[in-house]
């Protein structure tokens, strides 16, 4: 019998009301996403994958629909029962980095480890690890501020790994980043996934890093296609 999938959506539709109209941003969306799985997420600006994202992170409300998180119904947890579950479960990575300026880059890795429980020391030695895998082990100590746009996006990715969740969601993770650095910073975010075991889901309008995922569904008018 094959795994359930860690992402299940039903449809998820989500509207906006602007101006007196209502936009319909989400519109009956439905999608699987099995355990180890990289898929991507296509669309223009304005599709509403952000929108997407942001639902399946449990990030807001006012979506309709079942969103289900590596077995659990969202719609049926409390608000600190779906805290509990993005924290132990999830990991993130935007276009822009949004590291803690006044912490160094190992820092901005200790920290979510502590979140879930685990010793400064050990979480130290975890950041140096996965951080000097990225090539970042001359810039532990160095603030965001003193990294290039490439070392903070990798400090980025790091945090996002480091507890091994089982659903990674990148918003254009590499969208920030000139196309050099952009395809070497997403090779990384790719081994590294796929070498922690974790599924992904990657909004990006990019065709050819989407074609080096496992799977890509496209955003249309509010429907996957």
């Amino acid at each position: 019998m094959s795994n359930p999938p860690i992402v299940r959506l039903r449809g998820l539709a989500r509207n906006f009301e602007q101006g007196g109209e209502v936009i319909e941003v989400l519109r009956g969306v439905d999608l699987d996403i099995a355990p180890g799985e990289i898929v991507a997420l296509l669309g223009p600006s304005g599709s509403g994958k952000s929108t997407m994202l942001q639902a399946v992170g449990l990030l807001e409300g006012g979506f309709s629909g079942v969103i289900e998180l590596a077995g659990h119904d969202a719609s049926k947890m409390s608000a600190s029962e779906r805290t509990r579950l993005r924290r132990d479960h999830l990991g993130f990575v935007y276009q822009f980095h949004h590291l803690l300026p006044d912490f160094n880059a190992q820092e901005n890795v200790i920290i979510p480890q502590m979140l879930v429980g685990k010793t400064r020391a050990e979480a130290a030695e975890h950041a140096r690890e996965l951080l000097t895998t990225l090539g970042l082990e001359h810039r532990l100590e160095h603030r965001p501020s003193q990294l290039s746009g490439g070392e903070q996006q990798r400090v980025a990715v790091a945090r996002a790994l480091i507890n091994s969740p089982k659903l990674v969601l990148a918003d254009e993770p590499t969208g920030n980043l000139d196309e050099t650095t952009s395809e070497k910073v997403f090779g990384q975010f790719i081994e590294l996934v796929r070498g922690k075991g974790s599924a992904a889901l990657v909004a990006t309008h990019n065709e050819a890093l989407a074609a080096r995922m496992d799977r890509v569904v496209r955003l249309h008018e509010g429907r996957l296609e």
